[in-house]
């Protein structure tokens, strides 16, 4: 669980801090920056998982994906930063295993892991320039200090008691500069004074943190495993449309793949645990169809249909009348709905899920519904962290005031772009901002929160078409936007105002 992340020097993030809590909503419009926090969590969990270069050119720039490393750096006309830093604080598992199944403990679960990147020119490569780690650190939070690093509200002698576990003292990886003044990356044993491993930080073609295993140390490892398990979900109608093979092993991919094997897996595990057998029906099946009930009034059952000649598992939905959809006939919105109400009953999908724009494809009637089923998606920090309350987390971002407008004020982040002065520079840049009176702003009172006419622009989006009314009408003569009705605009009472 990623509790706190600075950033600084990539991208449009500079001196960026935001801290999340179970679930976060980031709202914002077009390229404010949102995406951007999105591939800056991506880029920390594909350096967890493959080398440097690989993890930059898997995230994408303005034109899709990134072709040379370098876009990646902050920019300001054609200067780029001299380098890019990241600081991710966050709850491990305490159990896990490696790449060849050896059982790992973590000596502690709190964690903060540091991450310093420079650009380097390589003739060798496409790109003309890979990445190279100036400092990486892996250090524990004292359970002392559990309570000002996890600010959002939870139950401290129950959820927290979960979670936060285990005691140490020195770091799991380190950097210091060596006699001939190299930078040199530490891999400590688990946190004793033993004899590290040490790795020239110049020569390195990927994290330390990338390449440790339950032996060497078991806390590094775990971390390593909490960050590849942050990843993006882009859901996408086609792959979720699709039949699985029976041989398809469960787990719901990012793009949506593998619905049909996840949910039979699901509802044949339950069977098999409640030695319910084959008759009647399934809790999983009913659970999921009460889910899509929610968003659709006319559902009677969720099923996967098992065809034993072709040996493939395909989704249905039953209306009350007893007519079978199969999934290729389902809308877009339904099947991204049922994707999510299928991945929150997978106990084993834990991790950091990022959403773009979860209310695509959705009635506005139905947004609350939809902002439910993700709240419940992530853990219940009323409760102990177990099979039934997976350590799982979900960051979406929107620019819906149909979604700001629903979802709680605690959970609320606008992001804006501010100007920002730094080493004699004058630039645009990212900024996080919450709302007064709710957690984040104890948790750091010396910030400004979000400004209200920020707010009210989500709240009342009739006031921007509102003020541009005058300009659409000389425009468009005869022209009349809904907004426009006067009899639409007695439903909008902030809009007099604005005017």
């Amino acid at each position: 669980m990623l509790t706190r992340l600075k950033i600084s020097g990539f991208k449009n993030l500079v001196d960026v801090d935001v801290r999340f809590g179970p679930f976060t909503c980031v709202a914002g419009a077009n390229a404010v920056g949102k995406s951007n926090l999105f591939d800056a969590i991506r880029f920390l969990s594909a350096l967890a998982n493959d080398t440097l270069i690989n993890a930059a050119l898997s995230v994408r720039d303005e034109g899709g994906r990134t072709s040379n490393v370098r876009s990646l750096f902050h920019r300001v006309g054609n200067e780029y930063a001299d380098e890019m830093s990241f600081e991710a604080e966050m709850i491990i598992p305490r159990e896990g295993s490696d790449d060849l199944g050896q059982k790992a403990k973590a000596k502690i679960t709190l964690l903060r892991y540091t991450l310093v990147l420079t650009y380097r020119v390589d003739d060798n490569l496409p790109s003309l320039g890979t990445l190279q780690i100036t400092q990486e650190r892996l250090e524990h939070i004292s359970l002392g200090a559990a309570s000002k690093s996890l600010q959002f509200p939870h139950k401290a002698n129950v959820w927290r008691k979960s979670v936060v576990q285990g005691r140490s003292t020195a770091p799991f990886i380190s950097t210091d500069t060596d006699q001939e003044g190299h930078r040199v990356v530490k891999l400590h044993q688990d946190g004793t004074g033993g004899r590290p491993k040490s790795f020239l930080a110049a020569s390195l073609p990927r994290t330390v943190l990338s390449t440790v295993n339950a032996a060497e140390s078991p806390t590094a490892l775990l971390a390593r495993r909490e960050m590849q398990s942050w990843r993006l979900l882009q859901l996408e109608p086609s792959a979720l449309r699709e039949s699985d093979p029976f041989t398809t092993p469960p787990g719901l991919g990012a793009d949506g793949s593998h619905l049909a094997a996840t949910l039979s897996y699901l509802a044949r595990s339950h069977q098999r645990i409640n030695h319910s057998g084959d008759g009647g029906t399934n809790w999983v099946y009913d659970r999921v169809a009460a889910r899509l009930s929610e968003l659709i009034d006319d559902v009677y059952a969720v099923n996967v249909d098992r065809d034993e000649r072709r040996e493939l598992l395909t989704l249905e939905v039953t209306d009350r009348h007893g007519t079978i959809h199969p999934a290729r006939s389902l809308s877009d919105g339904t099947l991204r709905f049922l994707a999510l109400a299928v991945l929150e009953l997978d106990a084993q999908a834990s991790g950091l899920i990022c959403l773009e724009e979860p209310e695509n494809g959705i009635h506005p009637a139905r947004i609350p519904a939809m902002l439910q089923l993700l709240q419940d998606i992530a853990t219940d920090v009323e409760s102990p962290v177990g099979l039934d309350n997976p350590l799982r987390q979900v960051i979406v971002n929107t620019h819906s005031p149909a979604v700001v407008a629903q979802v709680r004020d605690s959970d609320l982040l606008i992001a804006e772009l501010r100007e920002i002065v730094r080493d004699e520079q004058r630039f645009k840049g990212a900024r996080f901002s919450w709302l007064p009176e709710t957690w984040r702003q104890d948790a750091d009172p010396s910030t400004k929160p979000v400004a209200k006419g920020e707010l009210l622009a989500y709240l009342n989006p009739a006031l921007s078409a509102g003020q541009s009314s005058r300009l659409q009408r000389g425009k468009s003569k005869g022209v009349r936007r809904v907004v426009d009705r006067p009899d639409v605009q007695m439903m909008l009472p902030l809009l007099g105002e604005a005017q």
